[in-house]
């Protein structure tokens, strides 16, 4: 075996880890929609087609070793969990919508995870996974992932503490990026639970059980679907912002 080879079958190997680490971690890719084999074929043939170019970059080590293994893997990690917090906030927001619009004991199974999710969160969750395939977000998580073997070449990266503690904030902010999705729906029931209220004190012959979930409910739906249109640009703009700290945390481990 000449050394150029086993250059480039050792990038070979470090690219499908990489890549590999991008099916299980990534949104959309990780969907349990998608057969394993499909990605198995996907991930190898990816990595036979950049391994041998990428092995040749300059600062390159193509060299199998637990610690490359582990390099590679974490590169998958950062990148896909980076780009999960999207989906999350998405869940999350329906989550709060659920219990407003009195839905919170609907469960489904999310077919993307063997777990029971609430049945806004999961819509919530298919309209992102929509918005990414019809914006071609996909392609450019594939080309994003590809352009860190220039910033954190194979061989060379090493998962850091600091990039670990990166992520915790950013985690955090799942959050406000809910309340931020589910603000107009939140503001509008509390609205609709207040004049309820109020008209129970006016009237206390009135049913205020009985009026207050159904006008709940149909205000939250309808300020809900007037606020869906601008949610893919909400979801876009959120994509490329978690793109670039994506970016910026791979540059540290390279």
């Amino acid at each position: 075996m000449t050394p150029a080879f086993a250059g480039a079958l050792s990038g070979m190997t470090l690219v499908l880890v990489r890549v590999s680490a991008l099916m299980v971690f990534a949104p959309v890719f990780s969907s349990g929609a998608i057969s394993l084999r499909v990605k198995a074929v996907f991930a190898l043939a990816v990595s036979v087609l950049v391994g041998p170019v990428v092995a040749g970059f300059p600062h390159a080590r193509p060299e199998l070793g637990v610690l490359p293994l582990f390099g590679e893997l974490s590169v998958g990690l950062v990148f896909g969990l980076t780009l999960s917090l999207l989906f999350e906030a998405l869940e999350m927001a329906g989550q709060v919508l659920g219990f407003q619009l009195s839905f919170s004991l609907v469960n489904a199974l999310d077919p993307s995870a063997p777990q029971q999710t609430s049945l806004m969160g999961q819509m919530f969750s298919l309209l992102g996974t929509l918005t990414v395939i019809a914006a071609g977000l996909n392609r450019t998580m594939l080309a994003a992932l590809l352009r860190t073997f220039v910033a954190a070449p194979v061989g060379t990266v090493a998962l850091r503490a600091q990039t670990g503690l990166a992520l915790v904030p950013m985690g955090a902010g799942i959050f406000a990026a809910a309340l931020q999705l589910a603000a107009p729906v939140l503001a509008a029931t509390l609205l609709a639970e207040l004049a309820v209220a109020l008209a129970g004190k006016l009237a206390p012959q009135l049913p205020v059980m009985a009026i207050d979930v159904p006008a709940k409910t149909l205000l939250g739906y309808v300020v809900l679907i007037g606020s869906l249109a601008l949610w893919p640009h909400w979801i876009e703009a959120r994509f490329a912002v978690l793109l670039d700290a994506s970016g910026r945390l791979l540059a540290r481990v390279g």
